[in-house]
């Protein structure tokens, strides 16, 4: 079993990789394995709705995207962690999950999703909303905690005083690691995934 850790932040060790780092913790106590993914500080370029993707499985643009989706089919779980940048996740981390997740439900279907953020005051819930919603459309069981997954600081140190937003990370973290693993049970005990109906889509106009 295996959780990838999405440091959607320009700084690689700054408050958001802060939050990660203990659910990181956690979950190699509960010995699932882990991996901190950094999206780098280049610049991501959106979605240009070309659909190569569809026919090639990979982006045309050959950056970060195509180095995380290599990475997807042996991973059970992801948690993607964003600051809060005008009460909205960071421009990179949505041009990022905007290409991943394009046309990919089949990809990530059954895997568990989870979202953090980490801001100096506020904004934070609107962004997990923002994050989530890639999860919903994808078939994606979202794992929760005790609280609204985010932490408060301008800097990691202040992180880490954030005792309550800590606690909510190392739940997040246990709560991962508890679904992992009843799901691993419930497989090898015989219960199959949830068979999928042919997508309908409905235009509204005609």
């Amino acid at each position: 079993m295996k959780t990838m850790l999405v440091n959607g932040s320009p700084n690689s060790k700054g408050c958001t990789y802060t939050a990660l780092k203990e659910i990181e913790k956690v979950l190699n106590e509960q010995e699932i394995e882990t991996e901190i993914f950094w999206i780098g500080a280049k610049p991501i370029s959106g979605c240009v709705g070309c659909k190569k993707c569809l026919e090639t499985g990979k982006c045309f643009i050959d950056d970060k995207v195509n180095e995380f989706l290599d990475k997807v089919p042996e991973t059970d779980a992801f948690v993607f962690g964003t600051p809060v940048h005008f009460a909205a996740a960071s421009g990179m981390i949505t041009s990022f999950m905007d290409r991943v997740f394009y046309g990919r439900r089949q990809l990530f279907s059954n895997k568990l999703g989870a979202s953090i953020t980490s801001c100096r005051r506020g904004g934070a819930t609107a962004t997990l909303d923002q994050i989530n919603k890639y999860f919903g459309i994808s078939n994606m069981p979202i794992v929760s905690s005790q609280y609204w997954n985010m932490v408060h600081g301008n800097t990691p140190d202040e992180v880490l005083k954030d005792e309550e937003g800590m606690q909510t990370m190392r739940t997040l973290g246990n709560n991962i690691a508890w679904l992992l693993k009843s799901i691993e049970a419930g497989r090898k005990a015989g219960i199959k995934e949830p068979e999928r109906e042919r997508i309908i889509q409905t235009n509204f106009i005609r």
